[in-house]
């Protein structure tokens, strides 16, 4: 039997007393009491921030949203499948942030930014917190560059300049979507990043929108990302005026405050939001519309009676004041038509101012994915507005040839 020396002892616990390195953490530890529909519950976390990160023991992780009393909602950055009643829960300390790239270029995200297009993992080195602060009054300065959506309707009676917050609104069913994607179409080499958040949409909507930005080769420059819409609900936060949010305009506003427009110091750039918003018989007095609205700079009406007219793109000019000869004519028009329903004669100058508002609201219908560039879009509104197009017939395809080719063929002696 080997035997050892008292001063071979003294010196293997010497060895160990150097080697031993103590090292004393102190961790917030929680236990899950409840998960489900992308939501869990946990107690314990009595230390943790409002949106800090949490790190669950099968990997999965989350934003903490609710700190209440006796427990914090949780939502999971993932499925949370493997997630069990009991199993611990490790806050991060790190408030809640996403990878930023350009990577990200053409690719569908979902509100975390984690890849939802089997595509793989997308690469970046930064990062950016989710609630980062909009720009300040000192880091703006005014809009004055368009942002031309080549849409006619938009571009000649309500232009939007980069860095502005122009809403669309309008019933179901109007051409909504159509007017956004159609302005990302347009951005094309125009040096502008386009963001398309579909918020509570179906996935088959969102995969045609995807699949009409391949084909004309706008994800390029376009990132889409599908955002969650009932999270207040699943995290059982008490309802406000209609069942909506209690804090419902603060969110819209500091979503939409972000757009701006920097000022030379910080290199010029911009941030330009379009939100939609849904209305119900063409009520803009609801709740959300008029939240929605009041932080807006102005606003794309869709009216259902003109899409319904076959009027495309559905812009009813006349719910916003804006100076200009044809939205003047247009707004003159719609009066007098309504008018004439009930008169059985009209004299002269009634019926010409008829006949011109029917071809200007003929110059304003534009199919979708046909975009218009800026100088054919003045060509259009001169010839409407100067009466070039009074003699002809009203046929959309022969109006929209003559005002905008108005020097060419038959069409020379009009101009």
């Amino acid at each position: 039997m080997a035997t050892l020396r008292v001063d071979e002892i003294n010196k293997i616990l010497r060895e160990r007393i150097e080697q031993y390195n103590r090292k004393v953490g102190i961790e917030n530890i929680g236990r899950v009491v409840q998960v489900g529909d992308g939501i869990a519950r946990i107690i314990g976390l009595g230390e943790i921030m409002s949106g800090e990160l949490v790190e669950f023991a099968e990997g999965t992780r989350g934003i903490a949203l609710n700190l209440e009393s006796k427990n914090v909602g949780i939502v999971l950055m993932g499925d949370g499948l493997m997630i069990q009643e009991g199993s611990f829960v490790k806050a991060t300390g790190r408030i809640a942030q996403i990878p930023v790239s350009e990577a990200y270029l053409g690719r569908v995200i979902n509100a975390l930014a984690k890849p939802i297009d089997g595509r793989g993992e997308i690469a970046a080195s930064e990062s950016r917190l989710i609630e980062s602060p909009a720009p300040g009054i000192i880091s703006r300065r005014s809009v004055y560059e368009p942002l031309q959506t080549w849409l006619i309707a938009i571009d000649s009676m309500i232009p939007i300049g980069r860095g502005q917050r122009e809403l669309i609104i309008g019933d179901r069913q109007t051409g909504k979507t159509a007017v956004a994607t159609d302005t990302i179409l347009n951005q094309k080499g125009q040096d502008v990043i386009c963001v398309y958040v579909a918020i509570g949409q179906r996935a088959s909507s969102v995969a045609q929108v995807v699949t009409t930005l391949h084909e004309e080769g706008a994800m390029e420059y376009t990132i889409v990302a599908q955002a969650y819409r009932q999270m207040s609900l699943l995290l059982k936060r008490p309802p406000g005026r209609e069942a909506y949010p209690g804090d419902v305009f603060y969110l819209h506003s500091r979503l939409l405050e972000r757009a701006a427009k920097l000022n030379s110091l910080l290199g010029e750039g911009s941030m330009t939001a379009l939100p939609i918003v849904e209305t119900q018989s063409g009520d803009v007095s609801a709740y959300i519309p008029t939240n929605v609205i009041s932080i807006t700079d102005g606003q794309i009406f869709l009216s259902a009676d003109l899409f319904n007219a076959g009027i495309r793109p559905a812009i009813n000019v006349a719910m916003k004041q804006v100076a200009g000869k044809s939205k003047l004519e247009l707004a003159q028009f719609a009066e007098l038509q309504a008018f004439a329903q009930f008169a059985s004669a009209l004299d002269k100058t009634s019926q010409n101012q008829l006949a011109r508002g029917r071809r200007l609201r003929e110059l304003l219908k534009q199919s979708q994915s046909n975009p218009l560039p800026v100088e054919e879009q003045v060509a259009t509104i001169y010839t409407g507005t100067r009466g070039y197009l009074d003699s002809l017939e009203i046929e959309q395809q022969d109006i929209h040839r003559a005002s905008r080719n108005p020097f060419e063929g038959s069409y020379s002696g009009t101009a």
